[in-house]
Parts: C-alpha cells; sequence; structure tokens
C-alpha cells in the first residue's frame, strides 16, 4: 500500500470519528430536550388532573376522597410547597416610575408612569396589574416554570428587592431587582446558586417569556396603533428591525439579538441582555377598536439565553420603562433612540441634527407649542425660499406670456394632428427660451423641499413632547382636533370632524387653484385631468389623511400652504407683466441662442416627425 493510500485512509477514518462524536452530541442535546419537553408535558397533565379531577371511593370502600389541591405536581417537595404558597404584592417607586412586583414568579406586576397621564386624566399604567407575565422555563431534574412558583422575599429596601426559589436540595433561583434613581431603567440579575446538582451538566440553555398587554393611551385609536410595534435590535445594526405598526406580526430570530422593545405610540417597554439573547420568538397582536378592557395590544417574547457554566453563575438584564423621548433614550445608548420612528436615514437624519435642535431651541423660550409649530415653519419656509423663488418667479412669468400662448393656440388649433401639435410645442418652447422662462426649471427646487415636508410629518406625531398640549380650539396637538363629533363612524372621514386638518385642505385648494389659474394652459383641454388632480383630488386626499392624524401636522401644512400663497402672491406682484411681453415680441423673429438641451429635443422632435412623414408615404402606396 503505497503513501497516498495510508493517508487516504487515515483521513476517512478521522472523518468517520468526527462525524460519530457529533453525531453522539446531538443525540444527547436532542435526547435533553426531549426529556425537558417530555417533562413539560407531565407537569401540565398533572397540573390539569390536580385542578379537574379527584378521586372518589367506591361503594363500600374505606378510602377517603383526596381533594385535587393535595395532589402532588412536582417531585421536589421544596417545589411542591411554593406551587401552593400565595403570592404577595411588594413595590419599588422612584420620582420617575412605580414598579409593583409579585412573588409569584418573582416578576413585575405592574408599572406606573408618574409623570403622565392617560387621555381620560386616568393614572397611566405601560401595563396594568397581573397584565403582564415574565417567566423562566428550564429543565431542573424535571421541567419548571417560574411562574407558577411563589418566591420568597429574602431581601427589600427603597431601591431593591431581592427573590429567592428554593429546592430541596439547597440551591435556589434568584431574581434581583434594583430601580435607579431618578430614572426609567431597572436592572435585574438573574442567578442560579447552587444549582449545579439539580441542572444536569447537557442542559445549556434556559427559555424567557415577557408577555406584556398595553392598554390604551390616546385619544385616537387609529394614530395609536398606527405608530406602535415591537422593535429588535441585533448589536452592531444602524437600527432596530419591527413588525407591528397597526398590524399582526411575528418573527423568529435564530441568530443574538441585544434587545427588544414593546413600543406604544409615546411609551414603551425595553428588555435588554448584555449578554445577548441566544435566538427568540417575538410576536404583536392589536386589539381591535371597540375593545371592552381598551387594551391596545399583546405583545410576547419567547426568548432563549445560555445559562452559565455548571448552572452557577448569575445574567444581568435591564429594563427600561418609560416615555420615547429622543434625549432620553439616546442618553441611555445601545440605539434605544431609535425606536422613535423619525424616517430614513435622509429624513431621519435632517429631524434629528435640525428639527429636534430647532424644536428644543424655542421650547427654552416659548411654552406655547402652537407658536412654535408657527415659528419653525416661518424659519423653514424662509431656509428654502432660494429654492422655491425660481419655482414661483417661473410661475409668475408663464403667468405674463398667457396672451402670447393664446395666440399659438389659435394658429395651431387642432390637438388630434400630430405634426400640427409638435408644431406648437415648438413654438411654446421657442416663447419661453425669448422670455428667459424654463418650465421645469423650478421643480427641482421643489423636489428638494419634499424631504423637509416628509420630515415633519414623520416628527410630530411622534414627538411626545406635543402629547396633551392644547392650543385654541384643540386640546392635545399630538392627536386629532375634534370640531364635530358624529357618534359613529363614517367611512373614510371616521367618527369625528378635524377643523385643521379641514383648513389645511381647504388653503391647499386655493394655493392650487391660485397656481393653476396662472399656468398658460389653464384652459388647455389636455391638462383638464392635471388641473383636477392638483386642484381638487390632493386637497380632498389630504384632508381624509389628516383627519384622524396629529392635530400639530394639519396645523404645520396650514401654516406652509398660507405662506406659500402669500410669497407667490408678493412674487406675481414684483414681476413686470408689461416688460416681459415686450421682451418677447421685440425678439420676435429673431434668431434665439438655444441650450443643448433645446437642441437635443428639437433633434428628437425632427426625428419624429421624419418618422411620422415615412408612415404617411407608406400608407399612401
Amino acid at each position: 500500500m503505497d503513501k497516498n493510500s495510508v493517508i487516504g485512509f487515515i483521513l476517512i477514518a478521522l472523518i468517520f470519528i468526527g462525524f460519530s462524536v457529533f453525531q453522539s452530541s446531538q443525540m444527547r442535546k436532542r435526547a435533553a430536550e426531549q426529556a425537558q419537553l417530555d417533562s413539560i408535558a407531565r407537569v401540565e397533565a398533572l397540573r390539569t388532573q390536580a385542578l379537574d379531577t379527584q378521586r372518589v371511593a367506591a361503594p363500600g370502600d374505606s378510602a377517603a376522597v383526596v381533594p385535587a389541591a393535595q395532589q402532588a405536581i412536582y417531585k421536589d417537595s421544596v417545589l411542591e410547597a411554593a406551587s401552593r404558597a400565595q403570592q404577595q404584592i411588594v413595590s419599588l417607586e422612584n420620582n420617575k416610575i412605580k414598579v409593583e412586583f409579585t412573588t409569584r414568579g418573582a416578576q413585575p406586576w405592574s408599572v406606573l408612569v408618574k409623570d403622565y397621564k392617560n387621555y381620560d386624566s386616568t393614572d397611566l399604567y405601560l401595563f396594568k396589574p397581573g397584565a403582564a407575565e415574565y417567566s423562566l422555563s428550564l429543565y431542573a431534574g424535571e421541567a419548571i416554570r417560574t411562574q407558577d412558583f411563589n418566591f420568597e422575599i429574602a431581601e427589600q429596601t427603597d431601591s431593591t428587592v431581592v427573590m429567592r426559589l428554593p429546592f430541596a436540595s439547597g440551591g435556589y433561583i434568584e431574581q434581583k431587582y434594583t430601580l435607579r434613581a431618578d430614572s426609567y431603567q431597572m436592572d435585574n440579575l438573574l442567578s442560579f446558586v447552587g444549582m449545579g446538582s439539580v441542572i444536569p451538566r447537557n442542559v445549556s440553555v434556559f427559555d424567557l417569556d415577557f408577555d406584556v398587554t398595553m392598554p390604551r393611551m390616546e385619544k385616537g385609536y387609529k394614530n395609536e396603533s398606527q405608530y406602535s410595534k415591537l422593535d429588535y435590535y441585533f448589536e452592531g445594526d444602524k437600527k432596530p428591525s419591527e413588525i407591528g405598526r397597526g398590524k399582526n406580526g411575528s418573527r423568529r430570530v435564530d441568530s443574538k439579538l441585544s434587545w427588544f422593545a414593546f413600543n406604544q405610540q409615546f411609551f414603551s417597554a425595553i428588555l435588554r441582555a448584555p449578554q445577548q439573547f441566544a435566538s427568540g420568538e417575538l410576536a404583536v397582536s392589536f386589539f381591535p377598536q371597540d375593545d371592552p378592557d381598551r387594551n391596545l395590544m399583546a405583545c410576547s417574547a419567547r426568548m432563549r439565553a445560555d445559562l452559565p457554566a455548571g448552572g452557577e453563575g448569575s445574567i444581568p438584564f435591564e429594563f427600561y420603562f418609560g416615555p420615547n423621548h429622543f434625549k432620553t433614550l439616546k442618553s441611555i445608548g445601545h440605539k434605544f433612540e431609535k425606536i422613535i420612528p423619525l424616517g430614513g436615514w435622509l429624513v431621519g437624519w435632517f429631524t434629528r441634527y435640525a428639527i429636534i435642535p430647532m424644536f428644543d431651541f424655542f421650547h427654552r423660550f416659548i411654552s406655547s407649542f402652537g407658536l412654535i409649530i408657527l415659528l419653525m415653519t416661518l424659519v423653514i419656509k424662509t431656509v428654502v425660499f432660494p429654492l422655491t423663488y425660481k419655482s414661483y418667479a417661473s410661475s409668475a412669468k408663464m403667468s405674463a406670456l398667457k396672451p402670447e400662448i393664446d395666440k399659438i393656440n389659435e394658429k395651431y388649433p387642432h390637438t388630434d394632428n400630430q405634426q400640427e401639435m409638435m408644431k406648437k410645442q415648438q413654438a411654446t418652447m421657442d416663447l419661453y427660451k425669448r422670455a428667459g422662462v424654463s418650465p421645469v426649471g423650478g421643480c427641482l427646487p421643489m423636489l428638494l423641499t419634499f424631504p423637509i415636508l416628509w420630515a415633519m410629518f414623520r416628527f410630530f406625531p411622534a414627538s411626545i413632547e406635543l402629547r396633551q398640549q392644547p392650543f385654541l380650539w384643540c386640546k392635545d396637538l399630538s392627536a386629532y382636533d375634534s370640531i364635530v363629533d358624529f357618534g359613529a363612524r363614517v367611512p373614510l372621514i371616521g367618527d369625528h370632524l378635524s377643523l385643521f386638518a379641514l383648513l389645511m385642505a381647504v388653503t391647499m385648494w386655493l394655493y392650487s387653484k391660485m397656481s393653476m389659474s396662472s399656468q398658460p394652459t389653464a384652459n388647455d383641454p389636455n391638462a383638464a385631468s392635471m388641473r383636477f388632480m392638483s386642484v381638487w383630488l390632493m386637497p380632498i386626499m389630504m384632508f381624509f389623511i389628516c383627519n384622524n392624524l396629529s392635530a400639530a401636522l394639519s396645523y404645520y401644512y396650514l401654516l406652509s400652504q398660507l405662506i406659500a400663497i402669500v410669497q407667490t402672491w408678493l412674487i406675481r406682484k414684483s414681476i413686470d407683466k408689461d416688460k416681459i411681453l415686450a421682451k418677447v415680441r421685440a425678439s420676435a423673429g429673431k434668431p434665439v441662442q438655444k441650450s443643448k438641451w433645446q437642441q437635443r429635443l428639437e433633434e428628437a422632435q425632427k426625428l419624429q416627425e421624419q418618422k411620422m412623414r415615412e408612415q404617411q408615404k407608406k400608407q399612401r402606396r
């Protein structure tokens, strides 16, 4: 046997040995997981049996009836006793939040956010008593779920509570909660003490379940649900991923996860694992608007985490229970502020570095948020005026050319003749050139202002500073204003009428009508659809959209349209129409220097004319 054959056989043998070792470890792992599942099934069966059945003695049998409550469910007698003990409620609080805990599962029982109120002026609970579950599931000789056991209070101070679940072997599971001073943050240290002999060596993971039912806190269900979601973040990513926004959804994550957030429009419950979760399943489902308990959404997280080596050690977790306030979240770090929906990279960048600093600057000196929005609108309109001026001026000059456009229309009246239409277009372009007007020159500057409009669209509904802030007839700028309540839902419009949305739509209609009436094509039948869309369709659509959105947003659009009307009127007043007409008529018949774009356009038109003539010749033949 040669050398190569020997090496080949050795390699094959190594591969077989490695594969066998791998298969053996996988089988042990699957066996442990199956044992855990079987144990869970047995516990659930015993629990059901203990609750629903009891042993009744047969006639003549001396055996006494065994009450269901006395039937043992767990092999560990200490666990059995803990499963039957009564819960206690303890609490920790600072000047920001109050967190109540139940010893049943050693978990948060309720969270009260102190500085805020619900829309109806009741106390604001991030979740109400008993509306959350924070539980561990693991295999410790038998399947256990901490939710099913009453923990013992081992220590309690003004800022800390320690609860323990003991085992017959002497080990215990400990949950330690520490509420930070003047903060919305709470630390949770999960410890396994003396559990090395209880937890089998082949059990290396445990499951952590966190379920929360969040109540409604805002005026409008549609707006609140649209901005509520579940976020989750992978370490190193630029921003978290999300599911929800008014729609039920779920996501399975098979890679390490840093944190997740149950995110109501203005408040969040965030759980972070500094050592990261191994994997998990996340889900959110929304309650209907007519839910009798006024619940908003049910959020759930089924996370898997690694056990400390040998079943001994501690695992830290961090909670955040508080408002979605940009600076507060950013000061904590870990990209928490990214849960606030401020738009994509361009819009988000503009919002973070222009809109929010300007908003905060005015808020230092002015308490009225309606006045702050007015000043912000004036500043934005002033900054972008150089971009919009060209568009407004171009529109005003084209209005001055209307008499000359009418002459061209009279000269080429047949709109169904393609050759005549091309000559009409050439004559119109020549007229614009002699007047120094670019029909598309003002479009690009206007397009550059769209990111600003979109930034404001994202900023106002997500700004907790506007929450429950009144202005004029509006009681809450973060929600819709209502001057008429219908008492029932009307298709498209909802159950109310927003005055800010209505005024915004009217000013949009006025501005569009003002702009279209000045266009040279105002009487052109071919432009009828464009006029209808601009003058009627867009204002009506915007009214239906904004009627259920933030009043601050409708108010901003209203101010923006009013300022645009004033700017357009002033620019038109500054344009000398007679001077433009005199310039055009004086240049009639003279050659006009054409731009490269116009030259290419005319060349394309000539080629099209040539093709049309060739087609006509073929048809005659």
